[in-house]
């Protein structure tokens, strides 16, 4: 009744066909697949640094930002695996404002999903031409996954996405890590219940077909902090907390225990320079406790070029338009500081 069907959009195997990966590239997307598995199994000891923009509201800001950090990655690889943050997909409180490339390829203009749709892959895909780095992105409408599952290795769900049944049904069809973020409210139960769904196979209604999954073994918990009744942020990356996420897996029948720590939104209260603060505490508690070192695998790192935020139509080359981010000087530096203390 108030729905205005615009447009028929391409369907995944259309948008791939349409924008493919070249071959070369997704032997490498392969190798870096392998790579970070082994991370979230307990095979390998490196640890995951998932860093880069809020959003990714300008491809040659994104591309410059990802190829210097690609350059970092040569120095650090022994230790680390750098992800690229290529976040195309926005979660907005209140439903206003920016919601990523997918919705406007230019912040300025009307949405246009067809193209949006189209400069998401181009981006993608040009990160990986010219990093050699494959990225992380959320996944805020889970219809959308199959336009993606070929370029990405790593996906988030968000707080407010991890409760929601069909974000978890479709994760556990992914063949990728998923961080299954904390709600807003905090809650440990309601998260590791969404790493326990997205674990085991399901059967469900995805984009007009009836399909079956074997569930995703990758499935993990991120604790990125909480808000209280009274809209006041609360951490949850101190070392009581990760001892206490130790002690809620323990209860569980969970595959390959793992959590990644965001170092931003609610556990730095969005001051986004505090985040250098709390992942060297992070590293701490890992070297205090080997239980936490066994069950910290990496951190989220919300980066850009230029530190801070500015408004859409800013006209600032690679500053968020969306929350505040670290410059690129404090975010290379941080780079090498985990490196080191790893």
């Amino acid at each position: 009744m108030s729905f205005e069907f615009i447009k028929k959009l391409p369907t995944p195997d259309e948008i791939r066909e349409q924008y493919a990966v070249p071959a070369k590239l997704a032997k490498l997307k392969e190798e870096r697949d392998a790579q970070i598995r082994e991370v979230i199994t307990g095979e390998s000891d490196k640890f995951l640094v998932i860093i880069g923009p809020c959003s990714a509201d300008n491809e040659d800001a994104v591309i410059d930002y990802v190829t210097r950090l690609a350059k970092v990655n040569e120095k650090v690889k022994d230790r680390l695996i750098l992800i690229p943050r290529i976040y195309t997909n926005k979660p907005r409180t209140t439903g206003e404002g920016y919601k990523g490339i997918v919705h406007q390829p230019d912040p300025e203009k009307k949405p246009d999903f067809l193209a949006g749709l189209i400069a998401m892959r181009h981006m993608h895909i040009r990160a990986i031409a010219e990093s050699g780095l494959t990225a992380a992105d959320e996944m805020l409408y889970p219809e959308n996954w199959r336009y993606v599952s070929d370029i990405l290795s790593y996906v988030a769900i968000g707080a407010r996405s991890v409760e929601d049944q069909q974000h978890r049904l479709t994760v556990s069809g992914f063949d990728v890590p998923a961080g299954m973020k904390n709600p807003t409210s905090g809650d440990f139960s309601v998260m590791l219940n969404s790493v326990y769904a997205a674990q085991h196979a399901h059967s469900f209604i995805y984009r007009g077909w009836e399909v079956n999954t074997t569930g995703n073994p990758l499935a993990h918990t991120v604790l990125r902090g909480a808000v209280n009744k009274y809209g006041r942020s609360l951490p949850n990356y101190h070392y009581e907390d990760l001892n206490l996420l130790l002690e809620k897996y323990n209860e569980r029948d969970l595959q390959n225990p793992a959590c990644v720590i965001d170092a931003n939104h609610n556990n730095s209260n969005k001051q986004f320079a505090q985040q250098i603060r709390i992942v060297k505490e992070v590293l701490h508690s890992r070297r205090l406790n080997p239980d936490i070192h066994g069950l910290v695998k990496g951190v989220m790192i919300e980066s850009y070029i230029e530190e801070g935020c500015q408004k859409v139509g800013g006209g600032i080359y690679g500053k968020s338009i969306t929350d505040p981010c670290l410059g690129w000087a404090d975010s290379e530096r941080l780079i090498y500081d985990i490196a080191d203390l790893c």
